[in-house]
């Protein structure tokens, strides 16, 4: 069988990833951003030198845009006690953070989101909220349903919490639609069994999402660029489709609330591993908890921690879909760590990439492809970052900050 023909390189029509682009009403240096991880070091829920360092190294390195994650909309909303959520305290850290950024060369987003069922109500010594209540496997409490009038108030956090963004000096939200955080529960069939006006049809499901993202559009306009994380498929039975979502996409694009949509897939309460692929650290997960959650881990953690194989660019064939049935900007997410997955997801119609794990191990990355194409990450996807959120999010392989 013959050679896969190459990727073609950049051309009047093909974009050129290293190139300056325009989001929304923000002019980055180039076409890769740095996605979302959660950091790991904010342990009074506000911006700490560490944050700010986390971030200026990608920024050095050469991203066009990096992002804080997770920036809780309400308390209740983190998913544990010590992550940043949005507050008037949060602001002069915030926009310290976004002048070292700045400094640097590159953009920054704030990620805005409610964490819903992901959040450990045990550590925020809150309820946690989600579409119909019932026990929650990761604060091992019960969950209480959302009501209307919670709902309307996380709307309006997402709105105020944008607000701060645009005081903070930063230059994007991403809105946080995935990963079976609250918005994205409510879009899910298999956790949102609701009867009342944000259940049943996927219009009611997908209200929360368009109401809040409406909510920011109107109140910032286009002082800054507004993105969406929005899952494509859950990666569980009975949850958010692909046909659903490419409808909800639609409904985005319509209502002209976002610049841009970040594709991206999995359940953080149900499926982590559908989003990063690769190995399923259990055993350096079960470390993380005390004696008898670490045994029940190690015991049942394969039904969770499901492994799936890496593969570059493995994300791809759903997020065609998306780029076939939309004109609105895309972020190809997953599995992009080289010059050559760049250039395909510039000729497949993308607009932007985002990078995460080969940051952590290589934050000078993007710089390193600009100056030789053939650069490869050494990131092994090994997936051993993931249990040092509990630490400071790092790559374990080059040993401590």
């Amino acid at each position: 069988m013959p050679a896969a023909a190459p990727p073609p390189r950049p051309s009047e029509s093909i974009p050129d990833v290293l190139a300056p682009a325009r989001l929304g009403p923000v002019r980055l240096r180039n076409r890769i951003i740095k996605a979302a991880t959660f950091e790991g070091v904010t342990p009074d829920a506000l911006v700490t030198d560490e944050l700010i360092e986390y971030h200026r190294r990608p920024a050095a390195g050469g991203v066009a845009m990096t992002t804080v994650a997770y920036c809780a909309v309400a308390p209740e909303g983190r998913t544990q006690r010590a992550q940043l959520w949005m507050r008037p305290q949060a602001l002069p850290g915030l926009r310290g953070l976004t002048a070292v950024v700045h400094e640097a060369g590159a953009a920054v987003a704030l990620q805005l989101g409610h964490a819903g069922p992901v959040a450990d109500a045990r550590s925020n010594r809150l309820p946690s909220l989600s579409p119909m209540g019932g026990f929650n496997p990761v604060s091992l409490r019960r969950d209480r349903a959302a009501t209307r009038e919670d709902l309307e108030r996380v709307v309006r956090a997402h709105a105020s919490a944008a607000q701060l963004a645009v005081e903070a000096e930063a230059d994007a939200v991403e809105l946080h639609l995935g990963h079976n955080y609250l918005a994205s529960a409510f879009l899910s069939p298999r956790l949102n069994r609701r009867t009342d006006a944000y259940g049943g049809t996927l219009p009611n499901r997908a209200r929360l999402a368009l109401d809040l993202a409406r909510a920011v559009r109107e109140q910032v306009g286009d002082r800054i660029a507004i993105t969406a994380k929005l899952n494509m498929t859950d990666g569980v039975r009975g949850g958010l489709s692909l046909d659903d979502s490419l409808q909800v996409a639609h409904w985005l694009q319509e209502d002209g609330s976002v610049d841009a949509l970040t594709l991206t897939a999995g359940s953080s309460l149900l499926n982590p591993m559908y989003l990063f692929r690769g190995e399923a650290p259990l055993k350096e997960f079960a470390a993380q908890f005390p004696l008898p959650q670490r045994i029940g881990l190690r015991t049942l953690g394969r039904s969770f921690l499901r492994a799936y194989p890496y593969e570059p660019l493995y994300l791809l064939e759903h997020a065609q879909k998306f780029r076939e049935a939309l004109t609105l900007p895309l972020i190809l997410l997953g599995g992009i760590t080289d010059r050559e997955g760049m250039d395909r997801a510039m000729a497949g119609g993308f607009a932007f990439v985002a990078m995460a794990r080969a940051l952590l191990r290589e934050p000078d990355l993007p710089r390193r492809i600009g100056q030789a194409p053939h650069t490869r990450s050494r990131c092994t996807h090994c997936n051993r970052c993931m249990p040092t959120i509990y630490t400071g999010t790092r790559c374990p392989l080059i040993g401590p900050r």
